[in-house]
């Protein structure tokens, strides 16, 4: 078993709510022969199960039961061990992926989604579930060949599917997207309504980062195509995962050289500029909804705003 990393040096946008973590996931240990098997008949083995991507809770808490307590589905992965220092340090904690909730385990209301719960969650608990919500999506989208067609098999306690007919191996995928908060000479920030979202939805505009492209090119690029507005000095704040179903935001700040703001009108209803009474006052009103507070989004704008989105703007923030 590796040892975990224990420090960490964040960055601007500090410990984000999905990006906590506070298990080992014990890579080395996943291609040991017959590791599912030996973790399910081993006593000490907590089981994480996950049903069309909710997994029981009871109160601020992920319900882990013992093999014993379910039936052995056909799709089960390693996660890895809790770390050192806790009540359950070095249990393994295995991932089940189940085809109906299972009210033996938890009550029907208690089966919740990542983004229900992730906020009342733990560091460790939200590192778990966000795992098993991203290696699960990728288990559920990735059934076949790429390359033949062929059904494959599930090797590397999870972490692998191989291809019975070319022995073609393949990896769970993440795909990067960024994020960024735009700001203007007169310190206002850009935040645009997706096509896709409810009409008073708004949120710092994002995309996914094209092959053979770096991450800067592709801030440039998405504010570019989304709003008209140039920018410049994009700079990297922070990541989170994102496993609806597969990607790894990247938050950046830029600053805006034009500020003439034109939706393209396929991904982008609108996009406006907001000074942070304007903010403020309408998501109090309810004139228009932000993103929410497990997002790196929220992060972002709070992070402009100079605190949370309920307190209204001081003098004194930046």
């Amino acid at each position: 078993m590796t040892e975990p990393l224990r420090t960490l040096v964040l960055p601007p946008l500090g410990s984000l709510p999905l990006a906590r973590a506070d298990a080992d996931r014990d890579g080395e240990a996943r291609t040991t022969e017959g590791l599912l098997d030996t973790l399910w008949n081993a006593a000490g083995t907590r089981v994480l199960t996950l049903v069309d991507g909710k997994a029981p809770v009871a109160g601020s808490a992920l319900r882990l039961v013992a093999p014993t307590a379910i039936t052995r589905p056909d799709l089960i992965v390693y996660l890895g061990r809790i770390n050192e220092g806790a009540a359950d340090a070095g249990q393994p904690v295995v991932l089940a992926v189940l085809e109906e909730q299972d009210t033996a385990i938890a009550p029907q209301e208690d089966w919740l989604g990542l983004r229900d719960i992730a906020a009342s969650l733990d560091a460790r608990d939200t590192g778990l579930f966000v795992e098993a919500a991203a290696i699960a999506n990728w288990h559920a989208t990735h059934t076949h060949c790429p390359r033949c067609g062929a059904v494959t098999k599930v090797r590397a306690a999870g972490w692998v599917r191989q291809c019975p007919k070319d022995d073609s191996e393949h990896y769970p995928r993440t795909d990067a997207a960024i994020i960024v908060s735009v700001i203007d000479d007169d310190d206002r920030l850009l935040l645009g309504s997706a096509v896709a979202w409810p009409e008073d939805r708004f949120s710092t505009l994002a995309g996914f980062v094209e092959p053979g492209e770096s991450l800067e090119a592709a801030v440039i690029r998405e504010v570019g195509e989304e709003s008209g507005i140039e920018i410049e000095s994009p700079q990297y704040l922070g990541s989170q995962p994102w496993p609806f179903p597969a990607s790894l935001m990247l938050g950046f700040v830029a600053r805006a050289v034009t500020t003439d703001a034109v939706p393209d009108r396929e991904e982008m209803r609108s996009v406006r500029w907001f000074t942070r009474q304007q903010l403020f006052t309408e998501v109090r009103d309810g004139k228009i909804a932000v993103a929410g507070g497990v997002s790196i989004a929220r992060a972002l704008i709070e992070r402009w705003y100079g605190g949370p989105l309920d307190e209204e703007p001081s003098e004194a923030r930046p």
